[in-house]
């Protein structure tokens, strides 16, 4: 299993040059954040995460790969609610 700083730095820079937060709650949850590149308005939050889980490149990868899908709905949700409320 990888240490909490490894995995963390997996993940955080996976969003690079998107800032990316990553924190260990005492249960081994991970909280994620992803940073809007002009400010610092929280794009992306998620919670919950479980580390446990993460025990592999794969389940990492697969992990990313949901963040970045989340966050790229979220990014067109908000895109779309400016547009409709031009």
């Amino acid at each position: 299993m990888l240490s909490t700083l490894e995995l963390r730095n997996i993940i955080e820079s996976s969003f690079l040059p998107t800032r990316c937060q990553c924190t260990l709650a005492a249960d081994r949850s991970l909280t994620v954040r992803v940073f809007d590149r002009s400010c610092e308005r929280v794009d992306l939050l998620v919670t919950g995460i479980s580390a446990e889980q993460l025990t592999s490149s794969r389940a990492i990868s697969n992990l990313i790969v949901g963040l970045r899908n989340d966050l790229e709905n979220q990014r067109s949700q908000r895109s779309q609610r400016r547009r409709d409320s031009l």
